[in-house]
């Protein structure tokens, strides 16, 4: 059972663990919790249950945008998922060598994210549009976004996307082929390619090695 709020507060002080303060759900603070499994990095989660814990971290002035994701890492109290996530990529090596690989991966990382902003925006669809947005999102992983990953993993001939280990984009890349599998479970029928990196041992062995 996770701590309740008061215990957490309590503890911050004894831990050095990066404290992930979201809803209880997948939402923008996911593919935080992935990035830093990759790292081998352990961390706490703080639910926010109520209205009044959101509105206090607002007064406390710990949400410079009055928004989640909050990460407190490293002294920091982080928040904007790409400024989160680049923070993470960087300091856990997930980010490239040079400058040219980090483009790369930010290509691939800004490709994946507008696919993931519509999965995340789906739950909320009004249910006569559910099957339009649906049919819309497996159009896009189909025909624009999943073609690219499939070209770029064929023509660099490794298991990942950039240079030579696994990277920010690689886990990003992961978890939207599930995303989407959820919703649409033969999406990888034509990508042979994306079908061994969905594979987690496949890439996160380079990580966990």
């Amino acid at each position: 059972m996770l701590p309740s709020w008061t215990e957490n507060q309590e503890l911050r002080s004894m831990s050095e663990k990066p404290r992930l303060i979201y809803f209880n759900g997948r939402g923008r603070m996911e593919s935080v919790r992935w990035l830093l499994a990759a790292a081998r990095v352990e961390f706490e989660e703080i639910f926010l249950d109520t209205r009044e814990q959101y509105v206090k971290l607002i007064k406390d002035g710990s949400l410079m945008f009055q928004q989640v994701p909050l990460v407190e890492i490293d002294g920091m109290k982080m928040v904007q998922t790409r400024a989160i996530l680049s923070y993470i990529a960087g300091k856990y090596n997930l980010y490239g060598k040079d400058l040219k690989e980090r483009a790369f991966i930010d290509m691939y990382v800004e490709g994946i994210t507008d696919l993931m902003h519509m999965i995340l925006m789906f739950p909320f669809s009004p249910p006569e549009a559910k099957e339009k947005n649906l049919a819309l999102i497996t159009e896009r992983a189909t025909h624009r976004y999943f073609p690219v990953f499939e070209k770029a993993l064929k023509q660099h001939g490794q298991d990942f996307l950039v240079g030579n280990q696994v990277s920010w984009a690689d886990i990003q890349l992961m978890e939207v082929i599930l995303a989407v599998e959820e919703k649409t479970p033969a999406v990888l029928l034509a990508f042979p390619q994306l079908q061994v990196t969905r594979d987690l041992d496949t890439v996160l062995q380079y990580c966990f090695h």
